[in-house]
């Protein structure tokens, strides 16, 4: 077969609903984020789309590396190992690096290699460990089936990594990296009463390091009642809920909201989500939500696609990729209405965040692949039988 022949083969099956899923994220979250960030642009950068033109560039940063990853063949990633998570630590660990780490609002999570966007870390930091994870579920079925002795490889890397992101500090993404590692493991086989003691474990972590950490305390305390707070800790969520009410059915129009007049902080970032409540209403949010409902399905069903052809790596892949996304999209979503503390986490494809987005495009192109790879005669086959 001619190497054109077979270059067609693969944009053929191509996921179309996916596909359109990613472009209708893209270009609501470009107009979102154009009314959202136009006050804090033009106070910031003197340019009232400044922040809508980083983004853009970006876009196209992620669609160029999504490109390139499309036509790796999905099992060499599984071929790297180890490499990967070394790696990860590495990226993890340059933030501490004199004049290449940078802090914002008291959290030192980006670095700047002189060319190019601030980078945030923990975003190819999280893919490299989502590869390397399907990979040892992949490898290690087996031993994660007979014991919870065969956790110990995988934290020996992935421990490191929670203590790097909890010193930024970054909780929301060590509670990512960590359920996602759970669930996983859960997926691959992993004994149902080791699974629910490692989530014992996870949880009594998790509430030591709220409890023993001031900071973190006070955002809990502040969002079980932010209105005590309204001018302190619940500042933020108070502004948020403000936004979401306002918005009512239909919305006030948008570009006409508000709340990101400076009165709600991280409006074109963590809190977009309560700009697009207040300028677009219930029915907006329920557009959006079933864009990412339809996305995060996709995911999950080349997922099974995967598995069922005995692709392994690649369905959990795939898997560990919809879980990430599912997750973040939650906490987010239940940080702007005051169901969840504070987390830090933005809302993928929308948020303003270069380096989020470069790499999210890079991980959904990474799924397109895993997708297009797929024989169709045997999955016909697989349900047939």
């Amino acid at each position: 077969m001619s190497p054109n022949r077979k270059q067609y083969q693969l944009w053929e099956g191509l996921d179309k609903f996916f596909l359109i899923a990613i472009i209708f994220l893209l270009f609501g979250g470009i107009l979102m984020l154009a009314s959202a960030s136009m006050p804090i642009a033009d106070r910031d950068l003197g340019e009232p789309y400044g922040y809508v033109y980083k983004q853009s560039f970006a876009i196209l940063l992620g669609l160029l590396s999504g490109l390139i990853f499309f036509y790796i063949p999905s099992f060499l990633l599984e071929k790297l190992g180890i490499i990967l998570p070394i790696i990860a630590i590495f990226l993890l660990s340059m933030v501490y690096i004199p004049e290449i780490g940078i802090k914002v609002n008291g959290a030192t999570r980006w670095i700047n290699l002189g060319v190019g966007p601030n980078i945030q870390v923990v975003d190819p930091a999280r893919l490299l460990f989502l590869i390397y994870i399907a990979g040892y579920c992949y490898r290690q079925q087996k031993e994660l089936r007979e014991g919870f002795l065969s956790l110990l490889k995988p934290m020996i890397f992935i421990f490191p990594a929670c203590i790097l992101l909890l010193l930024q500090p970054d909780f929301g993404s060590t509670v990512v990296l960590l359920t996602v590692t759970a669930a996983l493991f859960f997926l691959a086989g992993f004994k149902l009463r080791y699974f629910f003691l490692l989530i014992i474990i996870l949880a009594l972590l998790f509430s030591a390091l709220v409890y023993f950490s001031p900071y973190k305390l006070a955002r809990v305390v502040s969002f079980m009642d932010p209105w005590s707070m309204a001018d302190k800790g619940g500042y933020q969520l108070v502004n948020s809920l403000i936004a979401i009410g306002s918005g009512g059915f239909f919305g006030v129009g948008l570009g006409e909201g508000i709340q990101k007049l400076f009165y709600l902080p991280e409006a074109h970032t963590d809190f977009i989500f309560a700009i697009i409540a207040e300028e677009l209403g219930l029915m907006g949010t329920i557009l959006f939500l079933s864009f990412y409902t339809l996305l995060i399905s996709r995911i999950f069903i080349i997922a099974f696609k995967a598995i069922t052809v005995d692709r392994l790596f690649q369905g959990y892949l795939c898997f560990s990729i919809g879980i990430w996304i599912s997750i973040q999209v939650i906490i987010n979503l239940g940080v702007n209405m005051g169901l969840l503390p504070t987390k830090g986490l933005i809302l993928p494809l929308i948020s303003y965040g270069s380096s989020s987005m470069i790499m999210t495009l890079t991980t959904l192109a990474i799924v397109l692949r895993i997708g297009c790879e797929i024989p169709r005669e045997k999955i016909n086959k697989k349900i047939n039988v």
